[in-house]
């Protein structure tokens, strides 16, 4: 397949922090993570420079962005300013897309600490 075209299912998943296993795609200039992610999992509190667009497709997730909670569902987007604070969990199992502006280096080689390995032992 061409560097332009991806199939998530030929894609190995990665198991950042307990309950997020992620799928991940890099572009030249944005990171894309399609999340399982498992009832109960916590999101830690974290920021990073990256603007964050999260699209769920199934679950139900509370997210805190920046002071301000709600559960995001199917159908619904939110986006996470640069920056910006944010933590949540999932209520139910959850499948999520991430689109991160600009791609996400801590995701590019999945060996060292991640932002959110690092929030974790905070």
């Amino acid at each position: 397949m061409p560097d332009t075209l991806f199939d998530w299912d030929q894609i190995e998943p990665y198991t950042v922090i307990p309950g997020f296993h992620g799928r991940f795609i890099h572009s030249s200039t944005m990171t894309f993570v399609l999340w399982k992610i498992d009832a109960g999992a916590i999101l830690p509190l974290h920021s990073h420079p990256h603007e964050q667009v999260a699209h769920p497709f199934e679950g139900e997730f509370e997210a805190t962005i920046d002071g301000v909670t709600t559960i995001l569902k199917a159908g619904m987007v939110a986006v996470v300013p640069p920056h910006a604070p944010h933590c949540g969990r999932a209520l139910t199992d959850c499948r999520i897309m991430d689109a991160f502006y600009p791609r996400r280096e801590d995701y590019m080689a999945q060996k060292g600490p991640t932002l959110l390995q690092m929030a974790m032992k905070a």
